[in-house]
């Protein structure tokens, strides 16, 4: 065996180890019949897409941050199966709760809420294929280094597990819309979003180029 394929075994190793390595705390939201049969029909009626189950085949990571100060804030609100009252602006699309399948923490501590497979609604139009990584802090209370740590390593771990093609920030969502990767069944449907910061995304993509992951398609 020559050195450079000695080499490329020893670095694909490394890689793998280190996609293992990552700390991940479960700390499942409820996810009960009510859930179950929400995401269905969130899947069939904003997707357009028919399952007996609500789980998806995750292409794409999208990057979020809360608007909350707390991570324990943050899980009790997706805790609940059903929207609270104040979210009137996506209630009329389904009384389903909003949530996804990672929480980071200002520490960098990551928490999954669910099984990564299991589908969630965090990004409209691409619910059914993406993973969602909500990030304590906000406009307010940017986004902390330890966190930035966090993605990059839960970003490999996901791309190592998954047939992973797009990282985005959730402010890129809508440049899908022209895509064949969109599915949302009401062309009007749509909000405004910042999050996670044009800067962490930069940080995070220069970060991670290896991985070849490719950003939201341009306008």
């Amino acid at each position: 065996m020559n050195s450079l394929k000695i080499l490329f075994i020893v670095l694909l190793n490394c890689t793998s180890a280190l996609a293992q390595d990552i700390k991940i705390i479960d700390k499942p939201i409820i996810y009960d019949s009510t859930r179950f049969k929400l995401s269905l029909q969130y899947l069939k009626e904003r997707h357009g897409i028919i399952k007996t189950e609500p789980k998806i085949e995750p292409i794409m990571i999208v990057l979020h941050w809360t608007e909350a100060k707390t991570m324990s804030s943050t899980f009790n609100t997706f805790n609940q199966p059903t929207l609270n009252g104040d979210r009137k602006a996506i209630a009329g699309a389904s009384n389903l709760n909003v949530s996804s399948q990672f929480l980071i923490d200002r520490d960098g501590s990551i928490y999954r809420l669910m099984p990564e497979n299991n589908f969630a609604r965090h990004v409209i139009g691409l619910n059914y294929c993406a993973i969602g990584v909500e990030n304590v802090g906000g406009n307010d209370f940017p986004l902390t280094d330890a966190q930035l740590l966090a993605n990059e390593e839960l970003v490999r771990y996901l791309t190592n597990k998954y047939s992973i093609k797009y990282l985005i920030g959730h402010y890129e969502y809508t440049l899908f819309k022209n895509s064949a990767i969109w599915k949302e069944t009401d062309p009007n449907y749509q909000t405004i979003k910042d999050d996670p910061g044009i800067s962490f995304m930069q940080k995070i993509r220069f970060d991670l180029k290896d991985l070849n992951l490719k950003s939201a398609p341009n306008k």
